[in-house]
């Protein structure tokens, strides 16, 4: 008998299969591709409301973190459910919200690694090789995608600064983590979401990372004045903590480039506490907690 998704990592097989159960219990949800990643798995976006504006989610960044993969699902299919049967969702109906502005998921930005993270080496097809070579030198710690490069430090935001940052603590080359590429969007996966970004109105981008109980709200002097007020918010309705960009953190990431490139808020969310990945068992607790705000996250 298959687990529940719920219940055991999320493969990119078992992901697929929740994917096409969703959209046959729920036929309102749009379901595209965004693009591919390097070993030819799809990115996949399920969307609910008016296509444009809308709001982002997106998880799955970082192979050990797939607990954000799960969480994003969890929120669409009760997100869904509400939707269909006219109920509220922590106290909020938000449909005619959505129907305004719509919410696009984007639950796993790299799928290769995570494929690497729970199914080895092999899984990276062509990359395989590769990923087993750079996978030797820390096989526990694997974060990057088949080629070695950490998908949220290859955004084009202060990417040179980055990139120095990297060089003067070793990290030249590619890596199980914190290697952010030759060059800003070198890989699919992130020219993936900045080639989406640039096609659709997104009003805000929330991206879904763990661990900590922690929120990043701020990049630079294009942070718009209203982030801060929005951050307060997100803050209250989920107990996290606001924290300021600092050290390898500091560039290069996905909210990053779209405070840079658009001027609108954005924000990367550290779910739950402990050590990567974060066990499945976390992730009712981490839900319950984060519901209210992924409801407020959705339509403010």
């Amino acid at each position: 008998m298959q687990p529940d998704f719920y219940t055991a990592p999320p493969t990119y097989e078992r992901y697929l299969k929740k994917l096409q159960s969703l959209k046959k219990a729920y036929p309102f949800l749009q379901l595209s591709s965004v693009g591919q990643s390097l070993c030819g798995r799809q990115l996949y976006a399920v969307s609910l409301g008016a296509p444009n504006p809308c709001t982002l989610f997106a998880g799955g960044f970082h192979a050990l973190e797939w607990l954000t993969v799960q969480l994003l699902f969890r929120f669409t299919e009760d997100l869904a459910e509400a939707w269909q049967q006219g109920k509220a969702l922590a106290g909020v109906r938000i449909g005619a919200d959505l129907n305004q502005r719509g919410l696009t998921i984007l639950p796993m930005v790299n799928p290769d690694g995570i494929s690497i993270a729970l199914e080895g080496a092999a899984s990276a097809g062509r990359y395989a090789d590769t990923a087993a070579r750079i996978q030797a030198a820390n096989p526990a710690l694997w974060q990057a995608n088949s080629r070695g490069v950490d998908l949220n430090h290859n955004f084009d935001a202060g990417f040179a600064q980055l990139r120095a940052m990297e060089q003067e603590q070793g990290i030249d080359q590619p890596s199980p983590r914190q290697y952010g590429g030759l060059f800003a969007h070198s890989e699919p996966e992130s020219r993936a979401i900045v080639s989406f970004l640039r096609s659709c109105r997104v009003e805000t981008l929330y991206a879904f990372h763990s661990q900590g109980e922690e929120i990043f709200w701020e990049y630079g002097e294009r942070t718009p004045a209203r982030s801060r007020y929005l951050a307060q918010m997100l803050s209250k309705a989920s107990g996290y903590r606001l924290v300021e960009n600092a050290g390898l953190f500091s560039h290069g990431g996905c909210k990053d480039y779209f405070i840079e490139r658009f001027q609108r808020p954005g924000f990367t969310i550290e779910i739950g506490k402990g050590t990567n990945p974060l066990p499945v068992e976390d992730l009712d607790g981490i839900y319950a907690k984060l519901q209210e705000m992924l409801v407020m996250a959705a339509v403010i």
